[in-house]
């Protein structure tokens, strides 16, 4: 969510909008405002104790609503409000009635669909998300299944919904020389590489990346896992997974790296033969597009946004289920081939080129638009709605 914030808001400046991004100062010492580029700037508002977990957050978002407040009050009134995930939806909707501006969520996880996966958030998660989607002038997604889902667990809104697609940075996230990104992270240029990029949580399944590995039975293939815990369970996670690792007798085959500045990971992608993405439930997919754009085929789940991603058997391979088994045939498959493997990175790469930061801010601009234009979305009562 960081990278999808940082990259279309800086491709709006990039194209005449003035931006602020409101976030809340988790430590001391943060500057009030930090201009990122011309055109965005990024304001800490003070909101509770610094360093709070993330269960926490709920209670003070007033405090933060009212920070945003007391900001734009001393500065100019915005045009558009866009909440990125359910706690900043909750401000949006707040900002929405006291600025008479219209409102644009973009959830990018939602409770119900956490909870279809088999990750399920508190009630109260799922009313506030409720109340958000019957107040919003436009929804985004970030594609058509999305969309599906979305309809189908929540109904039909009373605002509209757009479809969104993020980007990647192509500067970035390209293909390159194997050997030399091996070279560049340390890892072995002829044994079989698989990464996993996402935190160690059960949404993400790296408990599946781990036992796909047990199934693929090559002693000699190395997995890493790329990114840290996440909530206040994090650390029982992570545990969790070190443990499995010792279970299955791949502690020689496992790597924990610690997550990466974002436009380091390209490296990694290039370095591997195959990124594994078995996520329960998954809005986009990030990680699978910017593997792609890397020119590295993806096994992921068929889930969300990933079936819009990847194409099974050209790009790569989606998995229905969620069997170690079955992502390690995908795996072996592509592994003892070399010329399907390279026919993969090659489809892959060209599938990237149609996701661009530009296009989205392009889209998103006519959005904002048409809003600006239109009438507002009565607020109802989400306690009224139909799902």
């Amino acid at each position: 969510m960081n990278v999808y914030v940082r990259e279309l808001v800086s491709s709006l400046s990039q194209i005449g909008i003035e931006c602020t991004t409101f976030t809340r100062a988790d430590r001391e010492g943060l500057p009030a405002e930090v201009l990122v580029e011309p055109g965005h700037r990024v304001v800490h508002i003070e909101a509770g104790p610094h360093h709070l977990p993330k269960e926490a957050l709920p209670e003070i978002s007033d405090q933060f609503c009212h920070g945003v407040m007391e900001w734009i009050a001393a500065h100019e009134k915005p045009d558009i409000i866009h909440g990125n995930y359910w706690l900043s939806g909750v401000v949006g909707h707040h900002l929405k009635h006291e600025l008479d501006v219209p409102f644009v969520s973009t959830f990018h996880t939602l409770a119900r669909v956490k909870a279809e996966g088999g990750d399920p958030e508190p009630k109260w998660r799922d009313r506030a998300e409720a109340e958000i989607i019957q107040c919003s002038d436009a929804i985004c997604v970030s594609c058509a299944e999305e969309e599906e889902q979305f309809r189908r667990l929540y109904g039909d809104p009373h605002g509209r919904i757009e479809i969104i697609a993020p980007g990647v940075e192509h500067a970035f996230f390209a293909p390159g020389d194997q050997a030399a990104a091996r070279k560049a992270i340390n890892v072995d240029p002829d044994i079989p590489f698989i990464l996993f990029v996402g935190r160690i949580q059960p949404l993400k399944g790296p408990d599946v990346a781990i036992r796909a590995l047990a199934a693929l039975g090559r002693p000699d293939a190395q997995l890493a896992i790329v990114g840290g815990s996440s909530g206040s369970n994090g650390d029982v996670q992570s545990s969790e997974a070190h443990a499995l690792v010792d279970e299955l007798g791949l502690h020689d085959q496992v790597q924990f790296i610690e997550p990466k500045p974002h436009h380091i990971l390209s490296t990694w992608y290039r370095a591997a033969d195959i990124v594994l993405v078995p996520s329960r439930s998954e809005s986009f997919g990030l990680v699978a597009l910017e593997a792609a754009a890397c020119g590295v085929p993806v096994v992921a789940s068929a889930v969300g946004g990933l079936v819009s991603l990847v194409d099974d058997g050209e790009t790569g391979y989606l998995i229905e289920g969620r069997k170690p088994a079955d992502y390690a045939d995908a795996m072996r498959t592509i592994l003892n081939d070399s010329e399907l493997a390279a026919s993969m990175g090659k489809a892959a790469v060209e599938r990237a080129k149609a996701y661009t930061w530009r296009a989205a801010a392009d889209r998103l601009l006519d959005v904002y638009a048409e809003l600006g234009v239109g009438t507002l979305v009565t607020c109802h009562d989400a306690g009224e709605e139909s799902t």
